[in-house]
């Protein structure tokens, strides 16, 4: 005999299969050109059901966006995971972090067009909860113990800029290697003790 599912395992169901199907139409088609009636399509469900899960276009984008902003700092832990120093540790976390980025229409969805629809301050809080808490993270145990949360914090914006510029830029087409070796650099420079100078 098989389980009957739950009212809430449907809707979570339900949930995961409109974001799954936007997502794909995000990435491939970007949020302008990628319609609701083509989301429920795909997903296989009704206006109604994604209505009932998302007020709108921009509300269905925005759980896209925090769905891979996730899925990246997933990527970003397990990359830095097995490093052997917290300096280490950031260069693996920028590797994987450039290497999520080369996903086809990602650079779009999260640097272009997340701050178009959404706003720079919903994508800032985005990256805080995702991929910006494990830079933090690892800035903090790079810097030591004297670290104050203000240096931590303005220098986790900083460098979450640059990386944010190098992934627009490799997207463009520049060579990767040299952003990389270049972000390596910067991050060594960075987190150096103040009487390394």
């Amino acid at each position: 005999m098989q389980a009957r599912r739950s009212n809430q395992d449907r809707r979570q169901e339900t949930r995961s299969a409109l974001i799954r199907a936007a997502r794909a139409l995000f990435l491939d088609k970007g949020y302008a050109a990628t319609g609701t009636p083509e989301v429920v399509e795909r997903a296989g469900l009704t206006r109604g059901a994604l209505y009932h899960h998302f007020k709108d276009k921009q509300a269905l984008f925005l759980a896209v966006v925090e769905a891979e902003a996730a899925q990246i700092a997933a990527e970003i832990e397990a990359g830095s995971a097995g490093a052997q120093t917290p300096l280490a540790a950031l260069n693996d976390g920028a590797q994987a972090f450039f290497a999520a980025m080369r996903e086809p229409g990602r650079v779009r969805l999260l640097l272009l067009e997340g701050p178009a629809v959404l706003s720079p301050e919903t994508m800032r809080r985005i990256d805080v909860e995702t991929g910006g808490r494990e830079l933090r993270l690892g800035i903090a145990e790079a810097l030591g113990k004297g670290a104050t949360a203000g240096r931590v914090n303005t220098l986790a914006d900083l460098v979450s800029a640059m990386f944010d510029r190098a992934a627009l830029a490799i997207a463009g087409g520049a060579d990767a290697r040299l952003y990389q070796e270049t972000v390596r650099a910067l991050l060594a420079a960075l987190v150096a003790p103040a009487g390394d100078d």
